[in-house]
């Protein structure tokens, strides 16, 4: 527990840091593993859809690959705070990444995706009555359908993401790839099979890195 308050104040003064960080100091910070697995998305032509939790410094990571010269999109939802919700968007642009306004989520996440760009969005929150329950640390765990739903829809693989502290302020992105080619349309069961893949993937992480959740 001491160890998680201790990360979540790292992160918070990084994040602080943003509209000082240069292009190259974020490159100079961050290391990423699984780089061919965007490439490889690239070339079929439909995106990808990043998938993570709030886990490790995930902001970073998103302009960590802006500036890396991949198009991406963080999906976000409005905070109650104004003033917090204008800084945490601003601060996402400066890093070169692009908002997709949740209440724009389908026409937003479908257009980019078309356009060949990776779309982000974290699925680590209680869905409640609009979300799919899947096994997550031995309970039924209500999670966002949303990365399964536009997977489905549109051929794009699902990526999934973990921001790693390895030493101080360097970080370690590591990069999984998830394919569902032989799924077929949007239903109740493939919905539940997407899920619960990278909601597996996540607990793996957490299970290895539990202060980074």
């Amino acid at each position: 527990a001491r160890k998680s308050y201790q990360n979540f104040a790292k992160m918070t003064v990084e994040y602080m840091r943003f509209p000082r960080m240069t292009g190259e100091d974020v490159l100079s910070l961050c290391r990423l593993e699984g780089k061919e697995k965007l490439e490889l998305a690239l070339k079929r032509g439909k995106g990808a859809v990043l998938v993570g939790g709030h886990f490790g410094n995930w902001e970073l990571m998103g302009g960590y690959l802006s500036m890396s010269g991949y198009p991406i999109s963080f999906l976000v939802g409005k905070q109650h705070n104004g003033f917090i919700d204008e800084l945490m968007n601003k601060y996402r642009r400066l890093m070169g990444v692009d908002i997709i306004p949740m209440g724009y989520a389908v026409r937003g996440v479908i257009r980019a995706l078309r356009n060949n760009k990776f779309v982000a969005l974290l699925s680590d929150q209680d869905a409640r009555r609009d979300g799919v329950f899947v096994d997550f640390f031995g309970i039924k765990a209500s999670t966002p359908q949303g990365p399964a739903v536009f997977a489905l829809k549109t051929g794009a693989p699902i990526i999934f993401g973990s921001a790693i502290r390895v030493k101080g302020a360097r970080h370690l992105f590591k990069l999984q790839l998830l394919r569902f080619d032989h799924l077929d349309g949007i239903t109740p069961e493939n919905i539940q099979e997407v899920t619960q893949a990278y909601t597996s993937l996540l607990e793996q992480h957490i299970r290895e890195h539990p202060d980074h959740w």
